[in-house]
């Protein structure tokens, strides 16, 4: 059953007929210390996010399947990339990321798990400049694209992935859609605010009011890829936002790990994430990893 405390969020969203302006965040880079160790600490594996990125990661399997090379844009800490990378060990994943202190805490997280198909960069998503054309197996990118300062720049980002992914390769971004109410972005930011630290729920906040359209995604899939890129939603309210290419089937011995991965969440995150599958199955999303 869907958490009932969405309901009013939901129906507020439906009936306000515009989306509240975009208000890009003041740093493209998270350079400050503090503000680094918080979001890295409730952002780990077992925190408040913890159903999003088993979500994230089992989806993001089945698009990979048969990849060799994987692409990761803004991957920050590398709590999402490091789970994606011990499910799929043969494949080889290059996080990149602006900010030096955000690589410098994925190299600690990636090594503290003994993770060796796993390297990182520092770079700008709009500037790949270090990665040749049509050189990567598949491109992902899960909560990085609001970091973008304007449409520009997302137009740029899109654009480099186009260049650097081999034709007919795999593609995965997800990110958050610009809500319409202000109600909305307090209550999804501040929901968790008892289980992780103010930093963490504030820069959550400042996501929300800084992400793109779902209308902007749906444009630029459309003017760089192909009509087999398809651009999904949470049903009604795009809280959050797909762009992806076709699943691949995935073995049953993989199924059984995210199913037991799945039985390990506490119990609230395991409503999180049976909210989530329900909303983005609403929404058109098809091949549950966990059904």
């Amino acid at each position: 059953m869907p958490n009932l405390a969405l309901i009013p969020t939901f129906l507020r969203e439906c009936l306000v007929s515009r989306s509240l302006p975009r208000e890009p965040e003041p740093d493209l880079v998270m350079e400050d210390a503090e503000q680094v160790a918080a979001y890295a600490e409730a952002g780990r594996i077992n925190g408040a996010m913890a159903a999003a990125y088993l979500f994230h990661s089992a989806h993001i399997s089945q698009v990979i399947q048969e990849c060799r090379t994987v692409l990761d844009l803004g991957c920050g800490p590398a709590t999402q990339l490091a789970q994606i990378a011990q499910l799929n060990p043969d494949i080889h994943f290059t996080g990149i990321d602006l900010s030096p202190n955000m690589l410098a805490d994925a190299r600690l997280h990636t090594e503290a798990l003994k993770l060796h198909n796993v390297d990182f960069r520092q770079a700008d998503i709009t500037r790949l400049d270090a990665f040749e054309d049509h050189s990567m197996d598949a491109v992902i990118s899960t909560m990085a694209l609001h970091h973008l300062p304007t449409p520009e720049h997302l137009d740029r980002c899109f654009a480099e992935i186009q260049r650097v992914l081999k034709p007919g390769g795999a593609l995965y971004l997800t990110d958050f859609g610009r809500l319409k109410s202000l109600q909305s972005v307090i209550f999804f930011a501040y929901a968790n605010a008892h289980h992780q630290p103010h930093l963490f729920s504030l820069d959550y906040e400042r996501s929300l009011r800084a992400a793109f359209l779902k209308e902007d995604f749906v444009a630029l899939a459309a003017k760089y890829f192909s009509l087999e890129v398809c651009v999904q939603s949470t049903f009604k309210v795009p809280f959050l936002v797909v762009i992806k290419t076709a699943d691949k089937p995935l073995p049953e011995a993989f199924r059984q790990r995210i199913a037991a991965l799945r039985g390990e969440l506490k119990p609230r995150y395991r409503r999180d994430l049976t909210d989530l599958r329900l909303f983005f199955a609403l929404g058109g999303l098809k091949n549950d990893p966990f059904a």
